[in-house]
């Protein structure tokens, strides 16, 4: 992209947005919003610049002018969201935002190496004898649970009392049989209150019971399940990348060149959407009650100020709501083992990483502390980066997990120091090119299928969801390059999908 001369705010609204972008480097570029205010920085290639919705843009200026925030990121996959895009990173030391965390807190992302060769299931038998004993024990779809499939584990409200507290705690992975070193292979295994302490969570969650969760028995038993719309489970093959380098770092992470892995996508299922959705009402009935002006005039956008009970409130809530997401990832990655060890008797897997794209973390940026919200991004923190001390990822930097489409594949990938430009973050996948609606009603069923069945792509469903056709998404090559154009990160391994468990219901995230 050619660079652009800088124009005012005010001309945007003759111009576009667009406009006001100038390149700063390959794959980076800036989008000035007068002296004011720090740009925000975009990570895209120009095929992502030209696809860019005007309202995601908009989104992403209301974001970058809203109180307290220091700094936004708009990665490649960006599109419309709740109150800032999908695929955005927002910083600020001293205010807390929902929208950039979103309805799904905590969605994420896992991948489980498994011991068994690729040749093990191309007979297409073999694929339908996973798909049925994954779908025993692994629930799909909004509301559904345990008590839905004859193999899940049952989650008693006691247990997931604990989850929702304790995290991925000894004492939670011991009861539900899932190795204890997982918890080494998690971005955060456990998350606390703002003072630091389980018991506040405790306190908090004991409330929340009592007044609003009064259904947290029934939102016990989903874990260990995928939620719809663009959850996920995917049976993948490795390939490792052929340089030297690059490979080296894959097998450090565990990966095995021509074995069989398993990808997951789903997050905190009800109970996160619950929290948010009530954290959300809250702090727009507060706004309205005090007539505090919404920023950019979009409700979705609403914050509070750190230190304020509102801010101690919503933290502890999205802790609560992370910690099952937390143990939700690593129950299925447990129960889909336990699937493939069924058909394989004696197989073996390991966790590789479990790392979340709807989070708000404390990180240090530049010379100070922040809240570093992503919504829909990743965290990509290099080798030697001082968060990753005393975990197996320092001296390699951390695995990056990014689907792209079963047709296409996904990758894993390895952060490198540039990744700093963009607070240590990238997208979290293709990103959507379709609304849902528009995709439901211009898509042809019969041409996903085929498609899919070209690619010798089976799944449990009858037909695949067309919302969820990988033509409803971005160009997934067009999006990893905007990363590597950018370098912020290498890509170690590539993963070919074999079978897809998905659900028909609507996204909950």
């Amino acid at each position: 992209m050619s660079s652009k001369s800088k124009k005012t705010v005010g001309q945007s609204k003759e111009s576009g947005y667009k406009s006001l972008l100038r390149e700063e480097q390959s794959g980076i570029s800036l989008l000035d919003l007068g002296d004011s205010v720090s740009p925000i920085t975009v990570i895209a290639n120009d095929q992502i610049i030209d696809g860019f919705d005007d309202n995601c843009l908009q989104q992403a200026v209301n974001a970058r002018l809203a109180p307290g925030v220091s700094g936004l990121v708009l990665n490649p996959d960006a599109h419309l969201g709740y109150g800032a895009p999908v695929g955005c990173v927002m910083t600020s030391a001293s205010h807390i935002y929902p929208g950039p965390v979103g309805v799904d807190i905590k969605c994420s992302m896992s991948l489980l190496q498994t011991e068994v060769d690729a040749s093990d299931i191309e007979d297409r038998k073999v694929r339908r004898e996973l798909i049925k004993a994954i779908c025993q024990r692994i629930p799909t779809g909004a509301g559904r649970g345990s008590r839905d499939v004859p193999k899940g584990r049952r989650i008693d409200e006691r247990l997931g009392f604990a989850v929702a507290t304790e995290g991925a705690s000894k004492n939670v992975l011991r009861k539900l049989g899932i190795p204890g070193d997982w918890a080494d292979r998690c971005e955060d295994s456990a998350h606390r209150a703002p003072d630091n302490s389980i018991d506040t969570l405790q306190l908090r969650m004991e409330k929340l019971i009592r007044e609003k969760l009064h259904k947290f028995g029934q939102q016990s038993s989903q874990l260990g399940s995928y939620g719809g719309g663009n959850h996920f489970g995917e049976c993948e093959v490795v390939s490792l990348s052929q340089d030297p380098a690059l490979k080296n770092v894959a097998e450090k992470f565990g990966l095995a060149h021509g074995k069989v892995a398993f990808l997951s996508h789903c997050g905190s299922r009800g109970l996160g959407h619950t929290l948010a959705t009530h954290q959300f009402s809250n702090l727009k009935a507060r706004f309205k009650k005090t007539g505090t002006a919404f920023p950019g005039g979009d409700p979705d956008l609403v914050y509070a100020e750190i230190g304020s009970p509102e801010a101690v409130q919503y933290l502890c809530d999205m802790a609560i709501g992370a910690n099952f997401a937390t143990v939700n990832h690593l129950l299925i990655n447990q129960l889909v083992l336990e699937a493939f060890q069924q058909v394989f008797p004696g197989a073996r897997g390991q966790l590789v990483y479990f790392i979340s794209h709807n989070i708000a973390r404390r990180e240090r940026v530049g010379d100070q502390i922040e809240w570093v919200h992503r919504k829909g991004a990743t965290r990509a923190m290099p080798a030697k980066h001082p968060e990753l001390e005393g975990t197996p990822f320092f001296e390699t930097g951390h695995p990056i997990l990014l689907p792209g489409n079963p047709r296409d594949g996904s990758v894993v990938m390895v952060a490198r120091e540039a990744a700093s430009r963009a607070c240590y973050s990238v997208n979290h996948g293709a990103g959507r090119a379709m609304s849902r609606r528009y995709a439901k009603h211009h898509l042809n069923q019969q041409q996903i299928d085929s498609d899919m069945e070209a690619h010798d792509i089976l799944s449990n469903c009858r037909t695949y969801p067309k919302d969820e056709a990988p033509q409803a998404y971005k160009n997934f090559e067009d999006v990893l390059g905007s990363v590597k154009l950018a370098g912020l990160a290498d890509e170690v391994a590539r993963l070919r999908a074999r079978f897809v468990i998905k659900d028909g219901s609507d996204a909950d995230d």
